[in-house]
């Protein structure tokens, strides 16, 4: 295999960032980078707009739409380590008015498991987000594997 410990590590940030087709498209360490500068050249890498987002005609049961998702959250953390990368993602959230989303995803997420639906592990860069590794969105721990929040959260 091609992949070497220099460019293994930029591997990972690209798929991260860009999603897991770039593994389709580089062939070499150098087509790793091609890729890459095609995509910021191109401008692909669009910020997430900031807007308000309207969930009260959301079809999601009302204990979810009610429920205090970041009080979930925190209860989950078992270490200091974890409340505090919680504490920071739901500001990011909250910053971004997501925290609907969250309450959505954690509705979907359960009435997967529910019915015993099979989802990925997990893909580009949520997989950087501890606080959707906590309601089950994917299952790769970003603090295990430390990998910093501003891989999902990517300023505008």
């Amino acid at each position: 295999m091609w992949i070497n410990t220099n460019t293994t590590e930029q591997l990972i940030q690209g798929v991260l960032r860009y999603g897991p087709d770039i593994l389709e498209y580089c062939q070499t360490p150098d087509d790793i980078q091609k890729y890459i500068s095609r995509i910021v050249e191109e401008r692909l890498d669009y910020p997430v707009p900031n807007t308000e987002i309207d969930a009260s005609n959301w079809f999601i049961p009302r204990e979810y739409r009610d429920m205090d998702i970041e009080e979930y959250c925190i209860n989950q953390c078992k270490t200091d380590e974890e409340l505090e990368r919680v504490a920071l993602e739901l500001k990011l959230f909250q910053d971004n008015n997501m925290i609907p989303v969250l309450k959505a995803m954690k509705y979907i997420v359960d009435t997967l498991r529910a019915n015993n639906v099979i989802w990925g592990v997990g893909r580009g860069s949520s997989v950087a987000s501890y606080v959707l590794h906590i309601i089950g969105v994917h299952k790769i721990n970003s603090i295990k594997y430390n990998i910093p929040i501003a891989e999902f959260f990517k300023e505008a």
